[in-house]
């Protein structure tokens, strides 16, 4: 069975992310998306919101776990039995920081690869920083995400009055 790990932060999740997690789900036998619990960043949602937002907006796809981790990459692939680390790449600039992970983390476990899907045309400019920046001045974001995340994204600003 080949198991892959599609991690990242997901805050929030964009049709970005979720091309990458339909075609990465295509190519292997299960695939687990790793919500990662950076404690450097302050992120907008909280690890379980965001985990629930990806679960509900990913339901329909059969082979697919949603689980948050913190730490090294490659030892929560090792947690998790997984073959492969997917990562996805808008740009150069994505490229070069991508594969110096990608051999980092081969340094590490030199069992566990790294493959790159390039992201789909209609998505290449996008991220979650661009989606929450134009959601912190009132912009239509309906286009970037969901509904369910635009609905949680005006929730925070409701409450906490900003979105950044």
């Amino acid at each position: 069975m080949l198991r892959g790990i599609y991690p990242g932060s997901f805050d929030p999740v964009t049709f970005g992310h979720l091309d990458i997690i339909r075609r990465s789900a295509k190519m292997v036998d299960e695939l687990i998306v790793g919500v990662l619990n950076n404690k450097a960043k302050i992120p907008l949602f909280s690890v379980n919101e965001r985990v629930k937002m990806l679960s509900e907006v990913t339901k329909e796809i059969p082979n697919l776990q949603i689980v948050p981790f913190e730490g090294l990459l490659v030892e929560f692939a090792r947690e998790r039995e997984a073959d492969i680390i997917i990562r996805g790449l808008r740009a150069i600039t994505d490229f070069e920081y991508e594969l110096q992970m990608a051999q980092t983390n081969h340094k590490l476990a030199d069992e566990i690869e790294t493959i790159f899907l390039n992201t789909s045309l209609e998505y290449s400019y996008l991220s979650s920083t661009t989606v929450k920046e134009v959601a912190s001045f009132g912009g239509d974001i309906s286009q970037f995400v969901p509904t369910l995340v635009m609905d949680m994204m005006k929730e925070k600003r409701n409450t906490k009055g900003e979105c950044k």
